[in-house]
């Protein structure tokens, strides 16, 4: 049985303020946030209290020596007004994978479902109500000694806040195959959600805007032969009918999005593989009219499409209008997040009223 969760609410709430119909990605931040702490080997003191900055010693573990970690998720509306989380208890097993890897301790299971899921029901008035749009959920765990050297701090704070968003793209985006810079090697971290991950990307990411591009469509660390993944997704490819997507070799993030598509779009007939793909193969498939559909997914992302590709002065071009997968498995994803479509695979959860909460 978890702990349970202190609950101090806010006294005048910041929702009237906001525009549901305009809502910048990452910018509008909800009432409340969870908090608690590892102190002494235990999670302790789990509290939802109003959103507000905390104080941070300088010698800070966390911001000397990286060990932060994060997941994405988002609560959407059912038609009936009920808030829903899909695939949760996934969010949790790659958190504690990131932890382990990072580490930094894990976090019960049922500690995380019951918090994100008081949470979520405290929160329910900020999920937006169009399809498309949510409230975003962000679990972050960081370390918290106060220290200068080289280890694993012996204290932590996880915390979970939220943020009303719109869709991350609003348009398909225009993607360049990296052949620089690398994300991540294989025996590194790249398969875990930690912060660090991210700040490498920033210097050929404002690089391939500068050219004109979204993002970065990141190449494999020794040859730059083989596609990892894009900055904020992963990655899907349709060429000749079969959709393809590379294989996950402990260098590419494991998408929750990424493993839901690929179970959806089998369930549709799709043939679909996991396998290395190279950047070559592409190049060849497109020049043959075979690379039909290049598109990403993510839980920020959901399904985007790709327009254009590019990779050492080739460029390919894409008629999204003409794709059918990527339409098709952000139709059926999205219908099930807002419960219009039946969910088959029991992915969605209801987020009922806590049983019982302190304050």
């Amino acid at each position: 049985m978890t702990q349970p969760i202190r609950i101090s609410t806010i006294e005048h709430s910041r929702i009237a303020s906001v525009n549901f119909e305009n809502l910048p990605f990452g910018k509008v931040f909800s009432d409340h946030m969870f908090v608690v702490d590892w102190i002494d080997g235990k999670w302790t003191n789990a509290e939802i209290k109003p959103l507000a900055p905390f104080e941070v010693h300088p010698g800070n573990l966390a911001w000397h020596y990286g060990q932060s970690i994060f997941e994405g998720m988002k609560a959407t509306r059912h038609v009936d007004g009920t808030p829903l989380l899909f695939r949760p208890e996934e969010h949790v097993y790659r958190l504690n994978s990131s932890a382990r890897r990072m580490c930094m301790p894990e976090v019960p299971e049922t500690l995380f479902l019951d918090a994100i899921r008081t949470l979520v029901d405290l929160e329910k008035d900020w999920i937006p109500a169009e399809e498309g749009s949510a409230l975003y959920l962000r679990p972050l765990m960081f370390a918290t000694d106060e220290f200068i050297g080289v280890r694993a701090s012996d204290t932590y704070r996880f915390i979970i806040f939220a943020m009303p968003v719109g869709p991350y793209y609003a348009k398909p985006v225009q993607l360049k195959a990296e052949t620089e810079y690398v994300r991540a090697v294989e025996g590194g971290v790249g398969e875990a959600k930690t912060a660090g991950n991210y700040a490498a990307s920033l210097l050929p990411a404002k690089l391939a805007r500068a050219e004109g591009f979204d993002q970065i469509m990141w190449l494999d660390a020794k040859e730059f032969k083989y596609v990892q993944e894009v900055g904020t997704m992963n990655i899907f490819f349709v060429i000749d009918g079969k959709v393809v997507t590379p294989s996950t070799d402990g260098a590419i993030l494991k998408g929750i999005t990424r493993k839901s598509l690929i179970e959806i779009l089998g369930a549709e007939g799709y043939d679909v593989e996991e396998r290395k793909v190279s950047i070559d193969e592409l190049v060849e498939a497109y020049e043959a009219g075979k690379l039909t559909e290049v598109f990403g997914s993510g839980t920020a992302a959901v399904v985007s499409m790709a327009e254009r590709l590019h990779y050492k002065g080739v460029d390919m071009t894409f008629d999204t209008e003409s794709y059918k997968v990527a339409p098709l498995a952000k139709s059926l994803i999205n219908g099930m997040r807002s419960g219009r479509l039946e969910d088959t695979f029991g992915w969605v959860h209801r987020v009922p009223s806590p049983v019982a909460a302190t304050s």
